[in-house]
């Protein structure tokens, strides 16, 4: 009976898209101005292929998710999808500011950087490929990113003297070898080329979400849904019980705060004290009716 309820919820139920990210914003009050991170997430169920094209906000080093797209192929996005679901984030919050855009190597292209430029422009952090050609001026000799920071060692970045043109557009290019692996990272960027390294890297929140959605988490793509609509309003009721967990664990943080390993970080992540927190109460809330109630009032926007 109860799974019957369920089939019949998820075809019949309809949600408000935009009032769902109105009430995560109010929910968690993340502060101004805000970090956005465009990411991608995808995964396959027999023959049947998901992907959803995200954009959230990054708070407390994790991103909350505001607007997605469920893309109806498989790979990459493309630059009119893309604008479609900013438009649709300017339009939900015309009063926000926007501390940057960050995105990975996947998310680029001449139109799309021609939109992020358009006045008002959109302060971004985009990682290129290091295939892609840069030049000192219009129609000047163009070399790849690799060859421009070939010569740096890992830990080493480099920012390239003015704007440079890529794609046809000036922006600013900057370039890192990551101390870690030795991989070369490449950004450009239309303003505050001095922060772009560590802006970008708060980009990685939207990781973590995706790993609290799926495998470190609520299982998403275990469910076994096929029909793309009926899994975006699964997403939407995810993206409820995701900042309640976080909400959760930042109250149980402020009470008893988690303790930092020896590099620095937590031992245990916000979302998981709060996730494993819920857990537990749901499994057996008569013994923590109390505890349930009280994170029960963290719903509260009052």
């Amino acid at each position: 009976m109860l799974y019957k309820r369920l089939q019949r919820f998820f075809r019949q139920f309809k949600f408000d898209r935009a009032e769902i990210a109105r009430f995560v914003v109010s929910l968690i009050d993340i502060p101004q101005p805000w970090t956005l991170s465009l990411d991608r997430t995808c995964w396959s169920f027999g023959q049947t292929h998901f992907n959803i094209l995200m954009l959230a906000v990054v708070h407390e080093g994790i991103a909350f998710p505001l607007l997605w797209t469920m893309l109806d192929k498989k790979g990459n996005s493309n630059s009119g999808e893309r604008m479609d679901l900013f438009d649709r984030f300017e339009a939900l919050f015309p009063d926000v500011e926007v501390a940057c855009l960050t995105a990975d190597r996947e998310f680029v292209g001449r139109d799309w950087l021609s939109y992020l430029l358009i006045d008002p422009e959109v302060p971004f952090r985009l990682r290129i490929r290091h295939s892609e050609l840069i030049s000192p001026k219009l129609g000047g000799t163009r070399r790849s990113g690799e060859r421009m920071f070939d010569s740096l060692r890992p830990g080493e970045f480099r920012q390239l003297s003015g704007r440079r043109w890529v794609w046809g557009r000036q922006v600013y290019v900057i370039g890192s070898r990551l101390a870690d692996s030795g991989e070369l990272l490449i950004l450009i960027t239309n303003a505050c080329p001095e922060t772009a390294l560590p802006d970008y890297a708060r980009r990685w929140g939207i990781e973590n979400l995706f790993g609290a959605l799926k495998t470190r988490g609520f299982c998403l793509e275990s469910t076994h849904f096929k029909d793309p609509e009926r899994l975006s309003r699964l997403l939407a009721l995810l993206s409820l019980a995701f900042t309640w967990a976080m909400k959760v664990g930042l109250w149980i943080h402020q009470g008893s705060p988690i303790p930092l390993k020896a590099h620095g970080r937590r031992s245990q992540s916000l979302f998981r004290t709060g996730f494993d927190f819920l857990r537990r109460t749901f499994s057996n809330l008569p013994l923590f009716s109390g505890r349930f109630h009280q994170a029960l009032q963290l719903l509260s926007c009052t």
